[in-house]
């Protein structure tokens, strides 16, 4: 029987260990140093402006993995907000390493997480995950070097940012005058308007056969059909935005969220503006990825749910910034 942990090692990727337990005022020391030069403004360009509202968060779905804690389905308030279309390119967090110098945590600590299927033949054998061996320890590996050394960004500048970590995107939202999103906040604008439907333009996965998202198609690990191209990561702009106007909400790449994870959390969070826990050990993200296939999984949807630690970084990780409405002004 494959446990709850092996199955997040699958679907979402490993994690490194974590804290024993952290608060907020635990986060890395890293993100205050790259906070913005005028420290109140955030360029809105690329971004949408969504208003105050109620929805219904979270799910009883069929599809949701036991312990993950996508119920109950609750009603929720958020306040008005910005946030980024897009997910965060490797072209724009190639000028925050360029204006800063910022060093990632996978490139201080040498290697990160590759999906196996995405190294070139004759790759030499690495440390795989107990359980999930499509999961390699790449040396060398980061947001430069995808696939580990020798592989560059080159075709990819409007791709996703992989290979950053918790810490690593919220030093970037700082340096950008944003944040990362509440979780709240990520599922409110990934629902695109539509209330309890499983993905943000309904219930179907492909409706009359129209690819809407970037997941596997095939066989998992071992054969992908690749009915749109994509092998991998695509475009940050691939595939027709929600109805609030994002890209790629669902699929692509997992994104991180501001709040601490906790399964039973729903149970107990405030209705207004929920902020996720206190404190935990794993950060919470949201939206599944190119390596999300219904044989085991369909954390794709906008109430899937999962968790990595603030320091784990792999190929399908990136994030999307956010900013409070009104308190921001274009630069």
């Amino acid at each position: 029987m494959t446990s709850d942990s092996e199955v997040r090692s699958v679907c979402c990727g490993p994690s490194r260990p974590g804290p024993a337990l952290a608060t907020d005022a635990d986060a890395s020391p890293a993100v205050s140093a790259w906070v913005s030069a005028d420290g109140d403004s955030a360029d809105l360009a690329g971004m949408v402006h969504l208003g105050a509202a109620t929805f219904l968060m979270g799910s009883q779905d069929r599809w949701a993995v036991p312990g993950d804690g996508e119920g109950p389905v609750h009603e929720v308030s958020v306040g008005p907000y910005w946030i980024d279309r897009c997910a965060v390119s490797n072209a724009d967090f190639g000028a925050f390493s360029a204006a800063t110098g910022y060093v990632t945590e996978a490139e201080r600590y040498g290697w990160s997480f590759v999906f196996a299927g995405l190294l070139p033949p004759g790759f030499p054998d690495t440390r795989a995950v107990a359980g999930a061996p499509w999961w390699r320890q790449v040396h060398g590996s980061c947001w430069r070097h995808p696939e580990g050394p020798g592989s560059d960004l080159a075709d990819r500048a409007d791709h996703p940012v992989v290979h950053v970590s918790w810490n690593d995107a919220s030093a970037y939202a700082a340096w950008a005058g944003k944040r990362l999103p509440t979780e709240a906040e990520w599922e409110y604008a990934a629902r695109g308007g539509l209330e309890q439907a499983a993905f943000p333009w309904g219930d179907d996965l492909e409706p009359g056969g129209e690819r809407r998202m970037n997941v596997w198609q095939g066989r998992f690990p071992d054969h992908h059909t690749r009915p749109d191209g994509w092998y991998g990561t695509a475009p940050v702009t691939a595939y027709p935005p929600s109805g609030h106007g994002l890209y790629n909400a669902c699929g692509n790449v997992w994104e991180w969220c501001a709040d601490w994870y906790a399964p039973d959390y729903y149970a107990r969070s405030p209705r207004e503006n929920p902020g996720g826990p206190a404190f935990g050990t794993s950060r919470v993200i949201r939206g599944g990825s190119y390596l999300c296939h219904v044989s085991y999984c369909r954390r794709y949807r906008v109430a899937g749910r999962s968790a990595s630690t603030p320091d784990s970084s792999t190929g399908h990780q990136g994030f999307r910034c956010a900013t409070d409405a009104g308190s921001r002004n274009v630069r």
